[in-house]
């Protein structure tokens, strides 16, 4: 009932918010320290006759941040989107949580994620929007809200519409629900983007935060530094091809 007063508040949603709009996620337990969170199986995705992805073969843990960098279209959004169920494969599997995208769910449980550019009500205060979304689950405090918030370096009480808000701020507000709810898996496109160098070090030391606390956090970024800094391991895309590398190879 949530998820249809939330479709006649509003005329549209944005489309990088709907795993939260389409998806009653259930609290994903990752107690096997083990466990793959993000399991992918010789991935194909097809787009108009070009290949997008090409035989994708990934297995990432809980606990870590992996850094995936490329040259702009090299397909890094795109595997992100097939991750997060947004997109689905042409040939492979995509499994996380021990479920398949697209078959057993539609979308990952206990996901929280920013792609390209995040959309949120322009009429809406920053508060306002975190709190519209995080009705949709209801697991999380308003208290909860107002300290994502301010990890991001913004001020929950901030009366001003997003609208209104710079690029730097929107990109914060991003992060904010993305990690409001304690996922167990976290996709960041680009996080440090219109962020000004503290925004950039408040963005990493959550990061490590999500990672200390047991989240798997996947990262792309053409900032070769955030990932030095940040991921254990590291993946080179080029031409929808996934290869991993080495940290000397990023320096």
């Amino acid at each position: 009932m949530r998820i249809k007063k939330l479709f006649y508040q509003l005329s549209f949603y944005p489309l990088l918010l709907l795993p939260f709009l389409l998806s009653m996620l259930r609290t994903v337990s990752l107690d096997d320290k083990n466990m793959a969170v993000v399991e992918i199986n010789h991935l194909y995705k097809n787009l108009k006759g070009r290949v997008i992805l090409s035989d994708i073969n990934l297995s990432l843990e809980k606990g870590n941040a992996y850094g995936f960098y490329g040259h702009n279209g090299s397909g890094k959004s795109m595997l992100f989107r097939a991750i997060a169920g947004l997109i689905h494969p042409t040939e492979g599997t995509v499994t996380v949580f021990n479920k398949k995208i697209g078959d057993e769910v539609s979308f990952p449980e206990s996901l929280g994620l920013i792609i390209e550019s995040v959309g949120f009500w322009p009429y809406y205060t920053g508060y306002e929007n975190l709190k519209t979304l995080a009705s949709i689950k209801n697991i999380i405090s308003d208290d909860d809200i107002k300290h994502a918030i301010e990890r991001v370096g913004l001020d929950p009480n901030d009366k001003r519409a997003y609208r209104k808000y710079s690029l730097g701020m929107k990109q914060r507000l991003g992060i904010a629900q993305a990690v409001m709810e304690k996922p167990n898996l976290i996709l960041l496109d680009e996080p440090t983007n219109a962020l000004d160098e503290n925004g950039v070090e408040q963005v990493r030391n959550i990061i490590r935060e999500e990672v200390n606390r047991g989240a798997a956090v996947l990262v792309a970024s053409h900032n070769k530094e955030d990932l030095n800094l940040l991921c254990s391991r590291f993946f080179k895309m080029n031409d929808g091809k996934l290869t991993e590398t080495t940290g000397e190879i990023l320096k």
